[in-house]
């Protein structure tokens, strides 16, 4: 098991706004997508992993420009899943930063992203596997609004 804690202390500093907001709301996040998975122990998805995952999947967000929720970053908000994957992917969390990339707006196509024209590259950011998916649909009960 990762020290989730300790990656995001690397990246966010203990006890300010944007720690406290990060780590309250995936917390939430990570403690659903568990409740979840063991209802349904026969897909034999990782527990561990999924609340690892949960706990970094907004890791990317000091990067955005959000300062209703504490982020002070240059980029549009939208991108902090994409920021969050560049973030894991540099420690060799490469799985879990497929989490942070494919969690944003429940998945977005390449389709979408062109369409809307949205500043990110246009590629499929869509949920695969089972943890993704879990790990997205949790998501969609917290809104890190709220927490703050």
């Amino acid at each position: 098991m990762i020290d989730y804690l300790e990656i995001i202390k690397k990246y966010y500093a203990e006890g300010s706004d944007a720690y406290n907001l990060l780590v309250t709301h995936s917390r939430q996040v990570a403690e659903l997508a568990v409740a979840l998975l063991e209802r349904k122990p026969e897909l034999n998805i990782s527990r561990d992993f999924v609340y690892e995952a949960a706990m970094l999947h907004d890791i990317g967000m000091l990067r955005t420009n959000a300062p209703s929720i504490f982020c002070y970053g240059e980029l549009p908000y939208l991108r902090h899943g994409v920021e969050g994957r560049k973030i894991l992917d540099s420690l060799g969390l490469e799985k879990h930063g497929l989490v942070c990339e494919r969690h944003t707006g429940a998945g977005l196509t390449a389709q979408e992203i062109v369409e809307q024209h949205l500043p990110l590259e246009p590629r499929d950011m869509l949920p695969l596997t089972l943890e993704e998916k879990l790990v997205c649909y949790a998501d969609n009960f917290y809104s890190k609004s709220h927490v703050a």
